[in-house]
């Protein structure tokens, strides 16, 4: 699992590969992955949106940016932690995400908060 921390707020990333989901014959690796996000600050806070850096074994890079998570923009009041599971997937067996969300606080201050660098892998690709 990866954490980091940016103004307060806490984020936590931990991936999965979705072997049935997946197609190696065709490049086609599915993964999901699970964040929690808590703040630990002082403020209230909404995630506004997000963008995703996401890179596979042979390089290929694609940016991901919109509105929100799963459709959701939420608001965070102080102690109050936030969890979702998305998915993405790659044309190789190895890859990393990595990104940040932009937040805004309750006065309207925006900042983005980091996203660790997590790897996409499919078991046993990785030693």
């Amino acid at each position: 699992m990866e954490v980091t921390m940016t103004e307060g707020i806490q984020v936590q990333v931990e991936s999965f590969y979705l072997d049935s989901h997946s197609k190696p014959e065709e490049n086609l690796y599915v993964f999901a992955y699970h964040i929690s996000l808590k703040n630990l600050s002082k403020r209230t806070v909404q995630l506004m949106s997000r963008h995703w850096i996401i890179t596979d074994s042979s390089g290929e890079i694609n940016e991901v940016k919109g509105d929100g998570v799963v459709g959701e923009q939420p608001v965070l009041e102080p102690d109050e932690e936030y969890e979702y599971t998305s998915g993405s997937h790659l044309k190789s067996p190895v890859g990393t995400m990595h990104g940040t969300y932009r937040m805004t606080s309750k006065d309207g201050e925006e900042f983005d908060v980091a996203i660790p660098c997590f790897t996409l892998s499919v078991p046993g690709k990785i030693n």
